[in-house]
Order: C-alpha cells, then sequence, then structure tokens
C-alpha cells in the first residue's frame, strides 16, 4: 500500500506543474494528454508490483506507455490497431524540438495543436517516470517536478488568488509524499505527528512564498518568457499594398473576395503601416501565431459589441488575410497576427484559395463622446518618425487645427481640413507614391491625391502636431447581395488614417470622405463614430480645447475622502494561513522537543524517555500530576490496553535501576526506554481518528510539568542534575 501511495502522490507532484500551463492553453487541453500519460505511468508501476521481475523494466515500460498515451491523445499518426508510424515518431521529435518554442511565439491561450502542446505532457512524463524511480528520497522524487514548476511559472508566472491555490495545491502533494516516504517515517517518532510535522512548514511556506508574491503585485506576472517572441517571418518581397492603390483603381470591377456577416462591416484592413524614413512606409514585424483567442487589449476601457464574418479569399494577393482592428478568434486556417494592429497573414504566400471565420470585437462610442477624448499618448507605434518634414508642411499642419493642444477633437479637425481643401482623384491618370517629395506636392501644389496621399499626408501632419497616427491600407465594406454575400472589388481598395484616442484605441478617420455602402453613418461602428465627431464640430473660429480630466492630486483634494480598497481575498487567505500556522505549530513544536529529549545520554535521557510518555498521555486525556511515579501512571493508562501498560512497566524499571542502582546508567538503557515509548506510541495509535488529532492539537501538554516527585529529590541530592 506504501509503494501505491506514494507512486500517486509522486503522480500527482509531476501533474500540478502540468496544469499550471492552463494560462497558455487552457485548463480542459491539458487534463486528457496529462491524465493519460500518468495512467500509463501508474500501469507501469502497478505491474512492478505485481511483478517483480519487471521492476528493473519500470523506467522503460513507464516511457513506452506514457509515449503510447502522448500518440493515442494528441497524435493521429497511427495504424488502424494503434501503432505509432514514421509520422509519429517525427511529430514526437518536433514536440521536444520545437513545440515548447511555438507556444513562446503564440498568442495565449494557444491553439492545442499537437505541435504546439506536446511539449507539455512529454514533460510531465519524464518527471513522472523520474519522480517514481526516486520517491525512495522523497526529496528527490519530488525534483522533477519542482523544475517543470519552474519551466511553467518561466512562461508565465501566476499571481494573485492563483498563485496562492496552486501554491497551496503543489504545498499539499509534496507534503503528503513526504508523510509517507520511507525516509520519513524513519526519521520521525511518530507516523501521527510525523505526517502533520512534514505537510504543515511545506503548506505554511508555500503560501506565505504565494501571499509575498502577490502583495508585491497583485496582477501583473512577474515573469514572462513570451516577451519580444515573435515569429521570424520569410525572406519573400511582395508589393506594399499601399502602393498598388492606383493599379487597383485602374481595375475597379475585379473581384478581390467575398464575405458574409452577421452585421455591416466599415472596413477591412489588410495591412498597417507605422514606420516611415521619408521616402517609405513599412509595416512592423511583431507577428506571433494566432492563438485560440485574443484577450480584449487594455487600451479600451469602452464598450465593445461582437461580430463575426466568414471570408472567402479565391486568389490571395499575398500572405496578407483580411482582418479587423480586434480580432479575437480565427478558425479554418493558423494565422499570424501583429496584436497591435489587428492584421492577419499567413507565413508565406498561400498555394491556393482560403476561406476561414473571423471574429471580432469593435469598440462603441458615439461622435460627441469621442471630441471629449484625449489621444493614447501611450502609443508609442502612432509617433515614429517621419524624416525631415519641410517647414511649409509644419506650416500647414498649424494652419490646419490653429494652436490647440493634442486631442482626437484636433485630429477630427485635421480630418475636416484635409476633406474641404484636397480632392479625390478620379480617371485614368492617378497619381502614386507617398513619400515626403509627393506629399508636399500633393499639399502644396496639386491638392488632388488617391487615399493614398490623402491617409499619408494626415499622418505625417498629425505625427508633426504629437498626434499618434499611423496609416491602415485595406477595403471598403459592402452591402450584401441577394444571396447576403457582399463581393468586394478592386474599386473598394482604401488607405485611411488611424489615430489612437485614450481609453479607445485606434480610431479610423476619412480625411477623403469617400466612405460608401456598409461604411454610412447609420452603420453605427467606429468609422461611422469619427465621422459623426467630425460633423459635430463647430466652425474652425470656434474650436475649443476640450477640458483635461483632473489630475489624481485635484481629484484626493476636491472629492475629502479616498476610498480605500479592501482586497478582501489576500486578507481571508491569510487569516487562513495564520489558522494553519497556529494549528500546526503544536505539534511541530512537540516534535522539536522530542527530539531534543532523544539527545540527551545517561540518566538524563531515561528521565527524558519517561516525560516524553507521561506528555503522550496527559495529551490523550490521561490525569496526570508532578509527584505520579511511573508505576501509577501506568496503571492510570491501563484502559488504554495492555501493551501500552507493559510498555510503561518496562519504562518503570529502567527508571528505577538508573536513580536507584547508585552507578552510572549502562549504555543500552537510553535505547530501552525509548523502545518503550514507542511502544507507547503504537498502543496509542489505535485509538480513532478523532482522538489522535485532538492530542495532536493539545496545547497544554506543552506546558512543563516538572520532574516527578522521586526524581526531583535525586536532582536534589545531587544525583540527577534538573
Amino acid at each position: 500500500m506504501k509503494e501505491r501511495l506514494s507512486a500517486l502522490f509522486v503522480l500527482l507532484a509531476a501533474a500540478v506543474p502540468g496544469l499550471l500551463f492552463a494560462p497558455v492553453f487552457g485548463l480542459w487541453p491539458l487534463v486528457l494528454p496529462i491524465g493519460a500519460v500518468l495512467v500509463g505511468v501508474y500501469v507501469a508501476v502497478e505491474l512492478g508490483l505485481r511483478v517483480p521481475a519487471l521492476v528493473s523494466w519500470r523506467p522503460l515500460v513507464g516511457l513506452v506507455l506514457g509515449l503510447l498515451a502522448v500518440t493515442w491523445t494528441e497524435l493521429g499518426a497511427t495504424t488502424a490497431a494503434g501503432i505509432p508510424t514514421g509520422s509519429t515518431f517525427r511529430a514526437l521529435a518536433d514536440g521536444v524540438t520545437r513545440s515548447w518554442q511555438l507556444t513562446l511565439q503564440s498568442t495565449w491561450p494557444a491553439r492545442p495543436d499537437a505541435q504546439l502542446i506536446l511539449f507539455i505532457p512529454l514533460a510531465v512524463l519524464v518527471a513522472a517516470v523520474l519522480g517514481v524511480e526516486l520517491r525512495r528520497w522523497a526529496l528527490a522524487a519530488l525534483a522533477p517536478s519542482v523544475v517543470l514548476l519552474g519551466l511553467s511559472q518561466a512562461y508565465l508566472a501566476m499571481s494573485g488568488r492563483d498563485a496562492v491555490l496552486a501554491a497551496l495545491g503543489f504545498a499539499l502533494v509534496a507534503g503528503g509524499l513526504l508523510a509517507v516516504s520511507r525516509e520519513a517515517r524513519e526519521h520521525q517518532a511518530t507516523r501521527r505527528v510525523g505526517a502533520l510535522t512534514l505537510i504543515a512548514p511545506t503548506v505554511v511556506l508555500a503560501v506565505a512564498g504565494a501571499l509575498v508574491v502577490t502583495w508585491a503585485d497583485p496582477v501583473t506576472p512577474a515573469i514572462s518568457l513570451r516577451q519580444n517572441q515573435s515569429v521570424p517571418l520569410p525572406q519573400a518581397r511582395y508589393t506594399n499594398p499601399l502602393d498598388e492603390i492606383a493599379e487597383r483603381k485602374l481595375k475597379p470591377a475585379a473581384p478581390v473576395f467575398t464575405y458574409r456577416s452577421d452585421a455591416p462591416v466599415e472596413l477591412w484592413r489588410i495591412t498597417v503601416l507605422d514606420r516611415f524614413d521619408g521616402a517609405t512606409w513599412l509595416p512592423s514585424q511583431n507577428y506571433r501565431w494566432m492563438g485560440a483567442t485574443i484577450a480584449p487589449t487594455g487600451a479600451v476601457t469602452v464598450p465593445v459589441k461582437e461580430f463575426s464574418a466568414t471570408v472567402q479569399y479565391p486568389h490571395p494577393d499575398g500572405p496578407w488575410l483580411p482582418s479587423q482592428l480586434l480580432p479575437y478568434a480565427v478558425s479554418g486556417v493558423a494565422p499570424l497576427i501583429d496584436e497591435e494592429t489587428g492584421v492577419l497573414q499567413l507565413n508565406g504566400k498561400p498555394a491556393g484559395p482560403v476561406d476561414y471565420k473571423l471574429s471580432w470585437r469593435e469598440p462603441v462610442i458615439s461622435g460627441p463622446e469621442l471630441n471629449k477624448r484625449g489621444i493614447d499618448a501611450h502609443a508609442e507605434s502612432g509617433l515614429g518618425g517621419v524624416g525631415a518634414i519641410p517647414p511649409t508642411l509644419s506650416d500647414i499642419a498649424e494652419k490646419a487645427v490653429g494652436n490647440r493642444r493634442a486631442s482626437f477633437q484636433t485630429a477630427s479637425e485635421l480630418s475636416r481640413f484635409l476633406s474641404k481643401n484636397y480632392r479625390l482623384a478620379t480617371g485614368k491618370n492617378l497619381p502614386t507614391g507617398a513619400g515626403l517629395p509627393q506629399l508636399q506636392a500633393f499639399l502644396e501644389q496639386s491638392h488632388i491625391g488617391t487615399s493614398q496621399q490623402f491617409a499619408a499626408a494626415y499622418v505625417v501632419l498629425a505625427r508633426s502636431l504629437g498626434i499618434p497616427a499611423r496609416i491602415a491600407v485595406g477595403y471598403h465594406g459592402v452591402p450584401p447581395g441577394p444571396d447576403g454575400i457582399s463581393v468586394v472589388h478592386n474599386d473598394d481598395v482604401f488607405a485611411w488614417p488611424e489615430v489612437a484616442v485614450e481609453g479607445v484605441g485606434w480610431v479610423p478617420l476619412d480625411p477623403t470622405e469617400s466612405a460608401k455602402g456598409a461604411t454610412s453613418k447609420s452603420s453605427g461602428g467606429l468609422a461611422a463614430a469619427a465621422a459623426a465627431a467630425r460633423d459635430s464640430l463647430p466652425p474652425p473660429d470656434q474650436l475649443e480645447d476640450p477640458e483635461l480630466p483632473p489630475t489624481p492630486q485635484a481629484s484626493a483634494a476636491q472629492g475629502g475622502r479616498r476610498s480605500i480598497e479592501v482586497p478582501w481575498v489576500v486578507v481571508a487567505v491569510v487569516l487562513v494561513a495564520l489558522i494553519l500556522l497556529v494549528l500546526f505549530s503544536v505539534p511541530l513544536l512537540k516534535v522539536v522537543r522530542g527530539r531534543r529529549r532523544r539527545r540527551l545520554t545517561g540518566a538524563r535521557g531515561v528521565v527524558a524517555a519517561w516525560t516524553e510518555a507521561r506528555d503522550l498521555l496527559r495529551a490523550h486525556g490521561v490525569p496526570v500530576t508532578s509527584g505520579m511515579t511511573v508505576r501509577e501512571l501506568a496503571e492510570a493508562a491501563r484502559p488504554f490496553g495492555d501493551s501500552l501498560h507493559a510498555a510503561l512497566l518496562r519504562l518503570a524499571e529502567l527508571v528505577d535501576a538508573v536513580l536507584w542502582s547508585g552507578g552510572a546508567a549502562p549504555p543500552e538503557a537510553v535505547p530501552a526506554a525509548w523502545a518503550s515509548v514507542k511502544q507507547v506510541r503504537k498502543g496509542l495509535a489505535g485509538r480513532g481518528a478523532r482522538h489522535r488529532v485532538r492530542a495532536a492539537l493539545h496545547l497544554d501538554s506543552l506546558r512543563p510539568l516538572g520532574l516527578p516527585t522521586i526524581v526531583g529529590s535525586r536532582a536534589s541530592a545531587g544525583r540527577l542534575p534538573a
């Protein structure tokens, strides 16, 4: 029974850190593969117990059964009979060499695909097999699980309540293993007290450590290997979608893609360009694998709505897929995503048609409310360089908005200025280029351009005013046909600027005023809200800067008392930890006292054994006084059994011998006395669990009762030091 129980604790110790990868993959995708691995390893343990000849082969059997469990639960590369194939072994090799890296390059929670999740059940398998083989030494058996625990926290360290619960769970499993291990039983005087004292410090230290981390930073994890882990893109050259606008406009009827949506779509984005060197606009390259879902961005604090659409892209012109500002789920393909821009792309140009379903979120806000918002000063990607701007362009920017503070109202006024003073080019001779020379010609001379020049000119002017802005390239949304399918053509190609607004995120603007179809003001989307904000602006000479929000110091001064948030979860956990500490400190102190007594030698050691037996009986409710002799105590404890009564009588003989023999105590007297104490413990262990727990937590038995009367008289006479 002890072998099976210790094996189960080892397997649980390996399972806990494996399940702590839940922030990476979600909990339920991990349960089946980890559970299957642990079942395989336990079968190997059971075979070793039933067939002793297999004990030496147990590690190999455990590895084989665990690998088969991983194969059957995660890999489909097997024959009909479930036998692994060459593809199976290649997939397992990738699980060791690549899956951990692909997971770091993915958004979290990641897709629970075998090529990503495989390294977790494999790591649990190794920890379980090593732990089972080392379980004779409990601390060594826990070492592989502790390493795996560190790996799980390196991916994303838990904090707050989750950290406390995880620490408590692992501590309970570790304490259970220590309590049943052979090493713990040999070095503890009693199983009852030993189990409690091994679990107690483990639990208390684990909870205390988790509380310290939580108190230091209750929200943000301190460690994450995911930071700066992006997917290296293939070295392939594609035409910048911004430079294709004029060419597409020359073939307006050519279809590009189709979609069916549950609501009108204002804009489809293909790419976002936020880097400019004065000649070329470039996109960021911070792509990750798209996970199962994308959490809402922290920059958006207004309400959001959720939408979805199915997209069919028969002839992709590059790796980009039509997307939205805040996508949160994609099915049908496994794309890369730039979380900052919402851009989706495949890892290389697709070889054929692409069909997928896209779900996204969109902030909900009215136009007048937008005009009250400030710009998001933390949007660093929208404040990049714009090269050496000619002084004439800076003059145009100041003329457009005057000497006003950077806000969304200022950004909206700049859009209105361009739409009133510049015209959208039509016909066949469309201007191209978005470098500073072309923009200078557009702004100062021709006043005519495509959406390419409008968007690029807006971003250059906005950045010169301190407004974070970037270029998005994509297509207008279009109304559905009779069959409910919307067909996007080349004529719908569009480039638009986006500005970062506090609490709303990136807001699209339309300085060309070319919105059409589903992008009308009645669609109720973010672009429509921006158009409504521009229409609600007063004349330029009547514009006033919106009021600044009060500073925290001013709010405190005006509001009087500040409400104090009480972290009730932390308070509750601290109280529970304190209660556990108080309860477990009693048996812990008893064990420490017993060990100190066992170190005594000679007559002192025999008397120490007698006082230990006396305190054990006190804890179990036997009425004890300092004047009782050992034989009197033996009679008082007779109801607890004949074996316990006999052990106390043998102890009485040893005490009499060392106190009245007149010579030194023989060397074998102390071990014999403690052997009698051990028999007393065994006799008391037969009582019910309720009595044993009460005795372990009996506080009064820690109070010194003093030496027995006869011993005290000998000590006062100088024969036995007190």
